[in-house]
């Protein structure tokens, strides 16, 4: 039985993320075995890092896609706490995109490369940038 996403998650989630989440989205040469020339691959990734696991647990329970890690700090971190990351990439980031998008503020832009980049034929007319939306 799958449960519905409550639309309040999902804004607080992206409000979340626009406060302490990352996109990267780009390409970058790689080599690959028994090949001369180096061929370009896509890195396309979403993550939040935090202290509070319970939030990173909540967000990732939420969304159902991506992974939860642990990032202890190093010794020389004197007074450093244990943090926390939730990170999807790929196909997961783009229906997590797709989800956050109405919401997003400040990682808007970021948001729409990763939808365009897996729907490039709906790109025109259903992604608005954030400046056309605020001269409307």
């Amino acid at each position: 039985m799958e449960q519905k996403i409550n639309l309040t998650d999902i804004a607080y989630i992206a409000g979340l993320f626009d406060g302490e989440g990352c996109v990267t989205y780009s390409r970058t040469p790689r080599k690959r075995k028994g090949r001369k020339n180096l061929s370009q691959t896509w890195n396309i990734r979403m993550e939040i890092s935090m202290t509070d696991e319970p939030v990173i647990r909540w967000v990732h329970e939420i969304l159902k896609a991506g992974t939860v890690n642990i990032r202890r700090p190093i010794k020389s971190w004197v007074g450093k706490k244990t943090q926390w990351r939730w990170r999807c990439s790929h196909r997961d980031a783009h229906g997590v995109a797709k989800l956050l998008w109405p919401f997003a503020q400040v990682k808007l832009h970021k948001l729409e490369q990763i939808i365009d980049h897996y729907e490039p034929e709906h790109s025109a007319p259903n992604v608005v940038s954030l400046d056309t939306y605020r001269n409307e």
